[in-house]
């Protein structure tokens, strides 16, 4: 199997790649294992915990976890581990997480495919209705309850700021 976590970056100048590990409506969060090329258990969410959308990773960056950079697809379709879509980055999301005395940022990019027509408007993850957006962040804050991680939210910033992260922490 390909080694997703090497794809390249970025499709075009405005597009990136996105690769999808736990899809939509998911109860457990899965990871790709590159030295396996599988998909393996990473947890189970609490009981009646779901993935709003697809979750992954783009590839070929790395951030300051140590993992590629998260990426929540905001489409209206459930796909399945494995698939990589072409994506606009349309914001992110920035965290502090704290576990123990280690604190390390871990945002969460924002993106839509480009081969999704019904949210083909939403530019700027900002333009979410503000209730979205927290129960956005109640989610995150949720899959990491059992953790003893400790999320803060910074701020959600436009498609500018996540383009600009995205090359950042390319490799």
């Amino acid at each position: 199997m390909t080694n997703l976590l090497k794809l390249p970056t970025w499709a075009d100048d405005g597009q990136i790649f996105a690769v999808v590990e736990t899809p939509r409506g998911s109860s457990c969060k899965l990871d790709f294992d590159p030295e396996l090329g599988i998909f393996t258990l990473a947890k189970p969410l609490m009981a009646g915990l779901s993935y709003p959308y697809d979750w992954g990773f783009i590839p070929s960056t790395k951030a300051p976890d140590g993992d590629p950079l998260d990426v929540l697809i905001i489409h209206d379709a459930k796909t399945y581990p494995g698939v990589v879509l072409k994506c606009r980055p349309v914001g992110v999301l920035e965290v502090e997480q704290k576990s123990g005395s280690r604190k390390e940022r871990n945002d969460r990019v924002f993106a839509v495919p480009d081969r999704s027509p019904l949210e083909t408007d939403l530019k700027d993850i900002r333009h979410l209705p503000s209730r979205a957006c927290g129960e956005l962040e109640e989610f995150f804050r949720a899959t990491n309850a059992l953790e003893n991680k400790e999320l803060k939210f910074l701020g959600w910033r436009g498609p500018n700021h996540a383009a600009k992260t995205i090359k950042r922490l390319s490799k």
